[in-house]
């Protein structure tokens, strides 16, 4: 009797991945991050959680990567071990045993992007010519529940590690979209930056990320908070602790944040304006991990005098769409109609 793979999807951010399984849910969410030692021909030490419970604490042998950056591939083998590691731990079988899948990308990709994506994920695992590529502003969209397939406009923003995704979906397509290499990994280099500036301090990428969630806002704060934060000293290179505010990390966080505002603006500009009454009246819907950070839905909201809502689950809404894809083969078929794939390899089949 053969041994038949479930279907897959997996979000591939450049902070995180999660791996949604037929039937099962969401059954992996792990940080895109590897630790590898070795020159040339490197050798992975650790992937997933167990790299992040290493990041900043490694002998100079060893080297944290993260094989994604701004949402693409960044390198190309480190992706195909992760991807290959990360596939088998969520279905648990061999690898002559391989799955159908789909795999979120960045909207307005390059060919050769996406081409790496596919090339990837099927080295890693996935069966060949059973791989579908879906734009992550779609996939957010329709697993924060948003009627994509009516004709009436829906706006969703996935801010992720990489990249801030913008879009309005109507009828099962994308109508306009904007990506900008903003996210949770710029917002964590705005808030090193601005630690190295002030304080002479030199913190690290762990430490940026737990400032961020515990003091970062959008919008300034009526009850300043404080905290204690602990690095080297970039002069006399011994270890530091300062005291920073959370209107610190606020001055340091405008730049990113308005970023995102200005690609929300871009789209709104150039959305048809049946649509963009459509979008006046259901809102904008935030999702993903960037999301998250204090205020920002009402940072939007007051710049754009709109209403804007944050998704239930936003770190999950991307693998939760393409599960539902996954899921339901009708509707993937659906979406593949409404919105032809732009990628310019063989057809895909499921």
């Amino acid at each position: 009797m053969a041994i038949i793979a479930p279907d897959i999807g997996i979000d591939l951010g450049t902070s995180n991945t999660l791996v949604y399984v037929k039937h099962k849910g969401v059954v992996l969410n792990e940080p895109t991050l590897m630790v590898v030692t070795g020159g040339q021909k490197k050798s992975v030490k650790a992937f997933g959680e167990d790299a992040r419970l290493m990041l900043g604490r490694t002998t100079g042998e060893y080297q944290s990567v993260r094989p994604l950056e701004d949402g693409v591939i960044k390198d190309y083998d480190m992706t195909e071990y992760m991807l290959e590691f990360f596939i088998r731990k969520a279905i648990g079988m061999s690898r002559l045993v391989r799955p159908r899948g789909l795999i979120t990308i960045p909207s307005r990709v390059t060919a050769i992007e996406r081409r790496a994506v596919r090339e990837a994920a099927e080295n890693a695992g996935i069966r060949k010519g059973a791989l579908h590529l879906i734009e992550k502003p779609f996939a957010a969209a329709l697993g924060s529940g948003l009627p994509v397939f009516e004709p009436r406009g829906s706006m969703v923003v996935d801010i992720g590690g990489g990249t801030t995704e913008v879009a309005v979906i109507s009828l099962g397509g994308i109508v306009v979209s904007r990506s900008v290499r903003v996210g949770g990994i710029r917002m964590d280099a705005a808030i090193i930056n601005f630690i190295k500036r002030e304080f002479n301090m030199l913190i690290g990428d762990r430490t940026a990320e737990d400032v961020k969630f515990d003091l970062g806002a959008a919008l300034p704060m009526n009850d300043v908070r404080r905290a204690f934060v602990r690095g080297r000293d970039l002069v006399t290179n011994l270890p530091q602790t300062a005291e920073i505010t959370s209107t610190m990390v606020y001055e340091a966080l405008k730049a990113p944040c308005q970023a995102i505002l200005a690609a929300i603006q871009y789209v709104l500009e150039r959305t048809p304006p049946e649509l963009a009454g459509d979008v006046m009246r259901s809102g904008i819907h935030l999702t993903g991990g960037g999301a998250l950070l204090c205020g920002m839905d009402r940072f939007i909201a007051t710049e754009l005098d709109m209403p804007v809502l944050l998704a239930k689950e936003p770190m999950d809404c991307a693998a939760l769409g393409i599960g539902q894809l996954a899921e339901d083969l009708e509707l993937l078929q659906r979406m593949c109609q409404s919105a032809p794939q732009r990628d310019e390899e063989e057809e895909t089949t499921f």
